[in-house]
């Protein structure tokens, strides 16, 4: 059961479709509750998920059109593995029908004999008994009784009884191409589509609608507990109604699973907290990934897991495919970029820049104007997370900007991160990346607000991060922090400097929009005052000194 998984959102339109096929679920995967849906596999990939009936088309009476549609390079290889499928079930299926017409011959050998016996026993009948009348109904009765001595049921029932294999049913090999059985299905696979919309191409974007994204919902691994795992947690992205004008789409994870790497030469520029984490699994998951810093001294470990060195941010971009970039702030990205022997000077046409520095709108606009007047690829891709989940490969990435070069960087984000999100133009992952720092931020100082508060109303804060952690509030952040107040450790995870500067971008952004963010400005108010306690180059946990002095 070969079909298309559109995703929908609403009135927001339609996006790209991806070739899959319905697969029974494995038993400890529940079903999400609401509309009907089917588990897919998707072509081309090791991913799964939930699909909503009204998101399902049939493959071959689109075929041709979605292929005009989308030319990536995954997308292709997914077309290929499909014709791989049909052709192998295909010869199965020849070699099936040649063995069930061999059994025919021989069962309607069998019953031509039978009939004879039968006719045979029926005269008989008949000769025994005066009258031909009476024989002849003796004669039937006979008949049916040797029919019930044969079995109750027909020669068909009987020849599929018979058969290698019931009709329908695949033969174990191909357990996993079991279609579930229903009218709904039927009706997916054979209904009209004429009222369909298909989306514009990459190369065409998309008026009065959403960007287009590239859907995966699986872990690139092999281990199947893993990988359902993820899945159950993301579905609720998939199922997920927004009124945004942004798009929602989680794309892939690479938790102890097997990546291919990309074999273009990819560049990074910027080894911090962050960027430090990032290279160390693209080269885990052997990536060719050459290195630059500000402070040289910190590529020397780089190079020797494997690392080349580059002199200065131009020679970088001019000898790699896609360099990627994670600085501080607004100014570092734009001198990283505009400055001496910068970025800027190393870009041609074809080269590609991924800024993954949490920055205003604003500036990652303005730079990616300067890149593609310049004839480069340009994407932002900010990542939620910090030291620890930058190290473990558990980063969020947020995209936007150049939708095929978001493919082009698929390995490196597996490589580097649990999920990425595409959300369209450039400038959007920036304003969704200060949103969730300031939510971050604020709610970290709010714990130290608590935390304080207990302290001097003579309770234990043992004892409320006690009973924070069995309530509805209980996270690996919120333990995390309070932890590292309790113990006194503000080592850096996520230095305190950065989450004000983000609260202060995040506030700005509101303004702009006259939109009121009084809680993260009261927020941002605390952090200058840890700042002004030269609580700076801690972690933001230290916010908590603010309100002991």
């Amino acid at each position: 059961c070969l079909i298309l998984s559109f995703f929908s959102r609403g009135k927001l339109g339609r996006y790209p479709p991806w070739p899959g096929k319905i697969v029974n679920p494995p038993k400890d995967l529940k079903k999400p509750r609401g509309k009907k849906c089917f588990f897919v596999k998707f072509f081309g990939t090791e991913d799964h998920a939930w699909i909503k009936v009204e998101q399902l088309k049939p493959y071959h009476a689109h075929k041709e059109e979605m292929i005009k549609i989308n030319k990536g390079k995954r997308f292709q290889q997914a077309v290929d593995a499909v014709e791989e499928f049909l052709r192998k079930t295909k010869g199965k299926d020849q070699a099936s029908s040649h063995n069930s017409t061999e059994e025919k011959n021989r069962r309607n050998s069998s019953e031509e004999r039978g009939k004879q016996s039968v006719g045979e026993e029926k005269r008989k009948a008949s000769l025994s008994e005066g009258k031909v009348k009476k024989g002849t109904g003796e004669g039937k009765k006979r008949v049916s009784s040797v029919s019930s001595e044969r079995g109750s049921k027909s020669p068909l029932k009987r020849a599929q009884d018979q058969s290698p294999r019931k009709r329908g049913r695949p033969p174990k090999d191909e357990k996993d191409l079991t279609v579930p059985e229903s009218s709904t299905v039927k009706r997916v696979m054979t209904g009209t589509v004429a009222g369909f919309k298909w989306p514009p191409s990459v190369s065409e974007p998309a008026k009065d609608s959403d960007p287009h994204f590239h859907h995966f919902l699986l872990s690139q691994t092999e281990k199947p507990a893993v990988c359902y795992q993820a899945i159950t947690k993301k579905l609720k992205v998939c199922e997920e109604e927004t009124g945004s004008t942004s798009i929602q789409a989680a794309d892939s994870t690479a938790v102890n699973g097997s990546i291919t790497p990309t074999d273009k030469k990819i560049g990074f520029l910027g080894l911090g907290l962050m960027g430090s984490g990032i290279v160390s699994n693209l080269l885990k998951m052997g990536h060719t990934v050459t290195v630059w810093n500000r402070t040289a001294e910190k590529c020397d470990l780089f190079i020797q897991e494997g690392a080349r060195l580059g002199r200065t941010p131009a020679e970088v971009v001019s000898t790699c495919d896609i360099t990627f970039a994670c600085v501080s702030d607004p100014k570092a990205a734009k001198d990283l970029v505009l400055g001496p022997s910068g970025v800027l000077q190393g870009i041609r046409p074809g080269k590609c820049y991924v800024d993954m520095s949490t920055v205003d709108a604003d500036t990652v606009t303005e730079l990616a104007q300067v890149i593609v007047s310049r004839g480069g690829r340009f994407l932002e891709a900010p990542v939620s997370g910090n030291q620890q989940l930058s190290n473990d490969g558990m980063l969020v990435i947020l995209a936007a900007g150049d939708r095929g070069l978001y493919e082009d960087c698929s390995s490196c984000f597996q490589a580097m991160g649990k999920t990425s999100f595409f959300l369209g133009e450039v400038g959007n992952a920036a304003k969704m990346m200060l949103i969730v720092n300031m939510v971050q931020g604020s709610f970290m100082a709010t714990i130290a607000e608590g935390l304080t508060l207990a302290q001097v109303t003579g309770q234990s804060q043992q004892t409320l991060l006690d009973i924070l952690n069995q309530g509805q509030l209980a996270s690996i952040f919120l333990d995390q922090k309070c932890q590292n107040i309790l113990q006194g450790n503000f080592k850096p995870d996520f230095y305190l400097k950065y989450i004000q500067k983000d609260l202060r971008l995040a506030i700005a952004l509101g303004d702009s929009v006259n939109h009121p963010t009084p809680m993260a400005a009261a927020a941002n108010e605390v952090y200058k005052r840890a700042k002004a306690l030269d609580q700076s180059d801690n972690d933001m946990s230290a916010v908590y000194r603010a309100y002991i002095h």
